[in-house]
């Protein structure tokens, strides 16, 4: 039970350092919350046999490391949104050419009355 936590707080303590420093940076905080748990579980349970090992210690200086970045990036990054103007251009001017495409199509050719719906 004891290396099997501690293999799942590893696993969660990588992903959670690798999430860390993505962009998606707020994502790191549900494998860092999985990696604590198992981690403070398997420390338990090596402490009560009386062997500690260093990996579990290790597992917790990568979680630590993993929420201290994204601790930073969520207070330090902004995200600003400047000139939408050119984005709305961009958009009037995309719908204007799919309305000139439609316009374009020969639809009245088509007879519906043909075709045979059976239910």
């Amino acid at each position: 039970m004891k290396n099997i936590l501690t293999i799942l707080a590893i696993i969660a303590s990588v992903l959670a350092v690798i999430l860390a420093v993505l962009p998606l940076s707020n994502l790191a905080i549900i494998p860092s919350i999985i990696a604590l748990v198992c981690g403070l579980i398997a420390f338990y349970l090596s402490k009560k046999t009386g062997e500690v090992k260093k990996i579990i210690q290790f597992t917790f200086l990568l979680t630590i490391i993993a929420l201290a970045i994204t601790t930073y990036k969520s207070l330090y990054n902004t995200n600003e949104v400047t000139n939408t103007e050119t984005l709305e251009n961009k958009e009037i001017k995309s719908e204007e050419e799919a309305i000139e495409e439609l316009n374009e199509l020969d639809i009245d050719d088509i007879e519906i009355e043909d075709i045979n719906i059976e239910e």
